[in-house]
């Protein structure tokens, strides 16, 4: 087996997992702030979705055009255009609003948008070695399974964890 044949099956599994996470809540639901120093499940969604659309394309793609502009999301949406959460303020962060279902729609085209750019990208370009602000540089196959990957994993705990707080089951 090679990284690519992990990348791919980690980020498919990642993904798989957030849809499930947030698939059949309410806007409500998704938009509900637990009291504390923390975001919505909405909110922890679009910044997984955000990220690995980022990563995967604007970055290891040089500067290709996420699919969050491309296909509209941000204004069908009303947020954001380049804002990813990194840096955001909490008050700000807990101000914005989420609608499910495109978020969810959003998520499927960046989830096939990953995947297809990770089956058919060479391995040789997965060992360039990429800076990555502000975590500093690293091939390009870690910025996959640490930036996208394992952050997104983190993310879906705090989901689910919020899932409980509102006595809803845990997806896995």
């Amino acid at each position: 087996m090679e990284a690519r044949e992990l990348l791919v099956d980690g980020i498919d599994q990642m993904t798989d997992w957030l849809d499930g996470a947030i698939k059949g809540l309410t806007n409500e639901q998704v938009n509900c702030l637990p009291q504390g120093q923390t975001v919505s499940i909405g909110f922890n969604a679009w910044h997984v979705i955000r990220t690995a659309d980022n990563i995967t394309n604007f970055v290891l793609q040089d500067r290709k055009p996420p699919v969050w502009i491309e296909k509209g999301y941000a204004d069908r949406m009303g947020l954001p255009k380049v804002d990813q959460a990194r840096g955001m303020g909490m008050e700000d962060a807990r101000a914005l609003k989420f609608d499910n279902a495109a978020l969810r729609d959003c998520l499927a085209d960046v989830r096939q948008g990953t995947l297809d750019f990770l089956k058919v990208v060479p391995t040789a370009k997965l060992d360039e070695v990429q800076m990555i602000k502000p975590l500093g540089e690293m091939s390009k196959w870690k910025v996959v399974r640490q930036v996208i990957m394992t952050h997104g994993f983190m993310h879906l705990g705090e989901i689910n964890g919020i899932k409980g707080q509102l006595g809803l089951g845990f997806f896995i």
